[in-house]
């Protein structure tokens, strides 16, 4: 089993991050992929999903900011963030949509937003 994403860091308020989730194959497969955040403090919440031939959804927050994609012949589903503001801030995960807190999450990937 493995959830491996990358690509966070600290940024100032307008910039860009792209973050990179490889799943092993067994979660990958031809689901419906999502990239969730927590914030501290609060409970993990979804961002945005896209299925297995491309369809994209977003949480109203980073509509037109962020842009998930993904490449099924590597397993990696990626999560573009641009013009990021402090309340981005948070540990991003990836993982099937609809995984829930019994799931295997991995270690996910800390995003800071400074102003």
């Amino acid at each position: 089993v493995q959830l491996q994403a990358s690509g966070g860091g600290l940024v100032q308020a307008g910039g860009s991050l792209r973050l990179s989730c490889t799943a092993s194959a067994n979660i990958f497969r031809a689901d419906t992929m999502a990239w969730f955040r927590q914030a501290p403090g609060k409970q993990r919440e979804w961002v945005a999903h896209i299925t297995s031939d491309g369809i994209t959804t977003y949480t109203h927050s980073v509509r037109r900011r962020f842009t998930i994609s993904r490449d099924n012949a590597k397993n990696t589903v990626y999560l573009q963030m641009n013009n990021l503001k402090p309340e981005d801030t948070a540990v991003y995960y990836c993982n099937r949509l609809g995984s829930g807190p019994s799931s295997y999450w991995g270690k996910g990937t800390q995003v800071t937003v400074s102003s």
